[in-house]
């Protein structure tokens, strides 16, 4: 129940993302850095441990976590790359704009949402302080999920009224990736190749999308500062959760 009222916040940090993003899209870079900070700071605060302290009490090999967390690193990469959806290079492809375009995008975002909601509800099959972690992780990157959204709606030439619909699709979809979490359970073995998984995904999330996108238009002092804040936060959250 606890992943579900997690996954519920998400709802709102992925509103807040699309609104902000029709009415302050300018100023949200400075919070997109400190949001990368937190992603990064959950995969080495958190993610990394879990996983050595699981590998350590099932006498696991390190190799195939290890190689869980490179494959999600080269996954979302790749998908991201083949299908063109990066919020930080819509501009380059404003000449090929077409609403169609921004529907299948934001689709497409909705059902990585929806697999967030997944790792919510699987981190909690972890352990409650990973849940939790996880769940700071994807309500913070859902806000610029949210952003991503709108902007890849409107660039494409959709009605604010269509973008706002497919921003309420990406808002609940995490909720509805952790109900789906509480038909199944997964042994021990494979949680941890699901961590490593996770912390690849994070951790491209983090330092090559969402980093890249707060330096995009002004790199500023504070936005750097925001992400050493953010890295910071995790690691105090992560000594008393």
């Amino acid at each position: 129940m606890s992943a579900i009222l997690l996954a519920m916040v998400t709802f709102f940090s992925t509103l807040l993302g699309g609104l902000a993003g029709i009415r302050y899209r300018t100023y949200l870079y400075v919070l997109m850095g400190f949001t990368a900070g937190v992603l990064v700071g959950v995969v080495v605060f958190d993610l990394l441990p879990e996983i050595f302290q699981l590998v350590s009490k099932l006498q696991l090999d390190i190799t195939g976590p290890m190689l869980a967390l490179m494959l999600g690193f080269l996954v979302f990469h790749i998908v991201e790359k083949t299908t063109l959806i990066h919020f930080s290079h819509e501009n380059n492809y404003a000449v090929h704009s077409h609403p169609l375009v921004g529907l299948i995008s934001a689709i497409a975002l909705s059902c990585h949402s929806f697999l967030d909601g997944v790792g919510i509800g699987l981190g909690f099959q972890v352990n409650t302080a990973t849940g939790i972690m996880v769940a700071i992780a994807v309500i913070a990157h859902d806000f610029s999920d949210g952003l991503n959204t709108v902007t890849l709606m409107i660039v494409n030439k959709n009605t604010s009224r269509r973008a706002f619909f497919l921003l309420l699709l990406d808002a609940i979809t995490p909720t509805l990736g952790a109900i789906s979490t509480l038909f199944f359970t997964i042994p021990d073995s494979l949680l941890v190749l699901y961590l490593g998984f996770f912390a690849g995904f994070l951790l491209y999330i983090g330092a090559s999308d969402i980093l890249p996108q707060a330096h995009s238009e002004k790199s500023s002092a504070l936005t750097v500062l925001l992400t050493v804040v953010g890295a910071a936060f995790i690691f105090l959250v992560t000594r008393f959760v």
